[in-house]
């Protein structure tokens, strides 16, 4: 099956209150868990890649992976850029291969934001390709750009109902008190604010920062409307400390299949667990 946009699965998502996951890919390995997870579970999926990760991998690569997880799997999966920073970044993904954007002008203001994120969707709309706005800032980390907790700005509804009736965008992330990375403490999440917008619009909430949240408020999240909840920091956590756990036992160890094999395993369980969690499994 070739790669598909967001609007494949999204729509129905939506329809039905369950969420389909996002999951970062930054390596064979990772795609390889993803994929393998979402084949148990029988379960559409969005591998997520950032800028940092297609600088990391290279776009071929990327796009090879992708292309060659969904020939295999037979399932509908989105090849998605992840916080796309421009214009030509999201048309250089797309003449690439890339079945979906996101373009995150969440940093310029309402109007200029509108105006960005619309010009991406008359682009990629052309081409068939679905598209992923933002409004508000969230907080944490993600590649290299560090948001304060305090610095980061939930998105005001009247704002969102208005950014998507503007710009006509697939899906919508919005700032309710989530963040990039893992938590210190509980996040604050503002279900009124998912449950406002997505009332209001007929696509999906998009959940940034789901690593680390807890299950009941992941579940309240997609009952108030998040149709798409992104995943990544746990799986990194995962796989690390796999990779730690062989290299400290048997210093010896320097092929690297001994550490990857347990690190790929690692990341299967995690995502398995997050598409029964979003009530994914077998609506592929």
């Amino acid at each position: 099956m070739p790669l598909v946009s967001m609007n494949e699965f999204l729509p129905k998502a939506k329809e039905n209150k369950f969420a389909v996951g996002q999951f970062n890919m930054n390596n064979l390995e990772f795609a390889q868990a993803i994929v393998e997870a979402a084949m148990k579970e029988n379960s559409p999926f969005i591998y997520g890649v950032s800028e940092g990760a297609l600088k990391y991998m290279g776009m071929e690569f990327t796009v090879a992976i992708a292309q060659a997880a969904a020939k295999k799997s037979g399932l509908p999966i989105a090849l998605h850029l992840d916080h796309g920073s421009s214009f030509e970044v999201a048309m250089q993904c797309i003449r690439a291969g890339f079945s979906s954007v996101m373009f995150d002008g969440s940093h310029y203001s309402l109007e200029e934001n509108i105006r960005l994120t619309k010009e991406v969707v008359k682009a990629a709309h052309a081409m068939g390709v679905s598209v992923e706005g933002e409004l508000g800032t969230i907080g944490g980390v993600e590649d290299d750009i560090s948001v304060d907790e305090a610095n980061a700005s939930l998105a005001k509804p009247e704002e969102a109902i208005r950014f998507y009736e503007e710009t006509g965008v697939d899906c919508l992330a919005i700032a309710v008190g989530t963040a990039h990375g893992m938590y210190a403490g509980e996040p604050d999440i503002k279900f009124d604010i998912i449950q406002q917008v997505a009332k209001a619009i007929p696509v999906p909430v998009v959940l940034h920062g789901g690593s680390g949240v807890p299950d009941d408020d992941i579940r309240q999240a997609i009952l108030a409307g998040a149709g798409k909840i992104n995943v990544n920091t746990e799986n990194q956590v995962a796989c690390t400390n796999a990779i730690r756990e062989v290299l400290n036992k048997d210093g010896k160890v320097y092929d690297p299949r001994k550490y990857l094999t347990p690190a790929r395993n690692a990341m299967v369980e995690v995502v398995q667990e997050k598409i029964r969690l979003f009530g994914s499994s077998n609506q592929a």
